[in-house]
């Protein structure tokens, strides 16, 4: 949903680049996506329009002004060839002909009638980069944020399409670009594997297949069936196919894997005929894809087109619709969150849709149950947005039987009992209870999760258990929980309750910052932890801090400060704090101010450095050396170049240190690392 309007401008903005990058977050971090495509996209031309309206107010972290998506955690970063670019979306025919328009102006009369397009099916993937010299592989890399990615090479290995040498391939430094994809067949195995292990389901086969590049073990990887193609082609030093038809040729020639349905049509007339024909026969193909991708065929042409900060000028998807169904809604439940929201959910009748069952879908709060009259027997139209998400999007009132009654949200929690409160300026109802075990489940995901405490083998299922036997009832009974306790628990035996607790005995040493975000305060996210634990450097000094002080910290805005003020204000939060301490939890980390570097302050002492940083760090994380440089006023990148000032090495480095060694830029061992920031 849209932010509510408002008549400061500023405000409005704000609240809609906070949105956009909640969703970006779950999109390319979590692959949890919450909104379709077509949502998404409404949220970024309306952010678009308001910085038209008021270019003051456009600033260089706006998600317009960046290619979307983060890289995340666990593996080196690798800069990419050339910026991985997003595409433009088309939603119909009209917006395809005003895309060849734009094209035909663009070009000022360079072609002459139709203009040739080429046009690919789009894969429900995994964008990846694949880097070979002189024919043979040395890298792949994920997307991240378009410029600079995860490199991936390990897992890459493992996929049987990926030729590891190229058949007659030039002796130049190739970067072949495509998608990594699981083919549907896979994707049935897998969760009927996971079924068989008491595992949750993946929701679609991007998700299993985004998950599975991400795992650092490239033996499960390698059992996941992955399969991939290629379309782009960027060369050091050599040349490339004068159009996009023969780049595809030239790269099957090569042994690597072209999906077979591609076709070089000569105008946007046969472009839009295969688009439709596309739109009706997807479901026969043994892969998921949601739309059709057009790019101009001529790459000279390209070159003159260019592109903008986010998207080529020369290509675009169109997006097929969202597939609907009709069935029956058979009721009407809630879900509790890690916050207390407490958010309703249609019970279906089990329907096909979009390539798989569908028996639940989102009603996104009590508002839009009772504007869209929704009632428990209704016939409802379904749809899968961007074939992930199931949505209600009517009742059939044309079927609707006799007696049928308006819903009514539940007054009170359907798991703990408490009374649910609503503030004035909000459509969630919330569970204020802070031992609400539906709460606590949700919570203690998060807590636990790879991007807080990050607490290896304390998932999903495992905590549902801990939780209905009452092992656990806050978050510091995790630091409670023994090998001894733990072997009794269904599923577990001694092996799995000792390393669990080995990894949450790990955990009580990790940066501060990952302690704040794990708490799950309402609107801290990990940039915000991470800004709080800079300026207050201690967990103690952080629950003393008044509104106003929180109010000065930057990226602290004044909605995040009363949120943090409301939560260190709960007696049952002071508690839990003070439970963590006892337990051995890291409750410090380094005081750094907040405004260096910023007008009118001093730089931050590494101001204007460069870091390298490879190896393991046996004193900190990866993540705690880059905020420690970071909050210092320097900067980290993934790669050793020239402008490098230091490379900071750890066990087990990987060529980043040859090569830093062949440039002659300065290595940190860890010792002299830690005297460089002062630890």
């Amino acid at each position: 949903m849209s932010p509510k309007p408002s008549s400061n401008p500023a405000e409005q903005i704000s609240k809609l680049r906070d949105q956009i990058r909640h969703h970006e977050e779950r999109y390319y971090v979590l692959d949890d996506p919450e909104i379709s495509d077509t949502e998404f996209d409404a949220l970024v031309k309306q952010l678009e329009a308001l910085e038209r309206q008021y270019p003051d107010l456009v600033t260089p972290d706006s998600p317009t002004q960046r290619v979307s998506g983060r890289p995340v955690e666990g593996f080196d970063t690798v800069e990419h060839a050339a910026p991985m670019l997003s595409l433009d979306n088309a939603y119909s025919e009209e917006e395809l002909r005003e895309f060849d328009e734009r094209v035909r102006k663009g070009l000022a009369g360079r072609q002459e009638g139709p203009i040739p397009y080429v046009i690919e099916l789009k894969i429900d993937g995994l964008s990846i980069a694949l880097t070979y010299q002189d024919g043979r592989l040395v890298r792949g890399a994920t997307r991240g944020d378009g410029v600079r990615g995860e490199d991936v090479s390990s897992n890459v290995r493992t996929i049987r399409a990926i030729p590891l040498v190229l058949k007659n391939a030039p002796s130049v430094t190739l970067e072949i670009r495509g998608e990594v994809y699981l083919p549907r067949k896979s994707f049935e195995r897998i969760n009927e594997e996971r079924l068989a292990a008491g595992e949750p389901f993946f929701a679609n086969p991007r998700n299993a297949a985004a998950g599975a590049m991400r795992n650092l073990d490239p033996t499960l990887v390698a059992k996941r069936g992955l399969g991939a193609y290629f379309y782009q082609l960027l060369s050091e030093g050599g040349t490339i196919p004068a159009t996009h038809g023969d780049t595809l040729r030239t790269l099957r020639e090569w042994g690597l894997p072209v999906e077979p349905h591609w076709h070089e049509c000569g105008g946007i007339d046969a472009v839009w005929e295969l688009c439709r024909q596309w739109g009706e026969k997807r479901r026969s193909l043994a892969f998921d894809t949601d739309g059709v991708v057009i790019k101009l065929d001529s790459i000279t042409l390209r070159e003159q087109l260019g592109a903008t900060s986010k998207f080529p000028r020369w290509a675009i998807a169109f997006k097929f619709p969202a597939e609907q169904a009709t069935t029956l809604l058979k009721a009407i439940e809630v879900n509790v969150g890690r916050t207390g929201a407490v958010t309703p959910f249609a019970v279906l009748e089990p329907v096909r849709l979009a390539g798989t069952t569908v028996q639940m879908a989102t009603l996104h709060n009590a508002q839009e149950v009772a504007r869209k009259d929704i009632r428990e027997g209704d016939y409802v139209l379904v749809e899968k947005a961007g074939d992930i998400i199931p949505q209600v999007i009517r009742p059939e009132l044309s079927r609707r039987p006799e007696g049928l009654q308006p819903w009514q949200m539940p007054t009170h929690c359907p798991v703990c009992g408490s009374l649910l409160r609503k503030e004035e300026d909000e459509a969630v109802w919330r569970c204020e209870n802070t031992s609400c075990p539906a709460k606590l489940r949700r919570g203690l995901e998060h807590f636990a999760g790879r991007h807080a405490m990050n607490i290896e083998g304390l998932g999903e299922s495992l905590i549902d258990r801990l939780v209905s036997e009452g092992l656990i009832e806050t978050y510091a009974d995790v630091y409670r929980l023994t090998a001894d306790r733990l072997k009794d628990v269904e599923r577990m035996g001694k092996k799995s309750a000792a390393n669990l607790v080995a990894q949450i005995e790990r955990s009580k040493k990790n940066d501060l910052w990952r302690l704040i975000y794990g708490l799950g305060i309402r609107h801290v996210g990990e940039r915000g932890a991470q800004a709080l634990a800079r300026a207050f450097g201690s967990m103690t000094a952080l629950m003393e801090a008044s509104l106003e002080r929180l109010q000065d910290v930057q990226d602290i805005g004044p909605v995040v400060a009363s949120a943090v003020r409301a939560y260190f204000d709960e007696l049952a939060n002071q508690r839990l704090i003070a439970d963590l301490s006892a337990a051995g939890v890291n409750m410090t980390g380094p005081v750094v101010s907040s405004m260096a570097g910023t007008a009118g302050h001093e730089p931050g002492p590494l101001a204007g450095e460069m870091f390298v940083i490879t190896g393991t760090l046996s004193s900190m994380s990866r993540d705690g050396a880059t905020e420690a440089i970071e909050s210092r006023g320097g900067k980290v990148t993934g790669s050793v170049s020239k402008k490098t000032s230091f490379v900071v090495s750890g066990a087990d480095p990987g060529n980043k240190l040859a090569r830093a060694e062949a440039l002659g830029v300065p290595v940190l061992d860890e010792a002299a690392f830690r005297r460089l920031i002062g630890l």
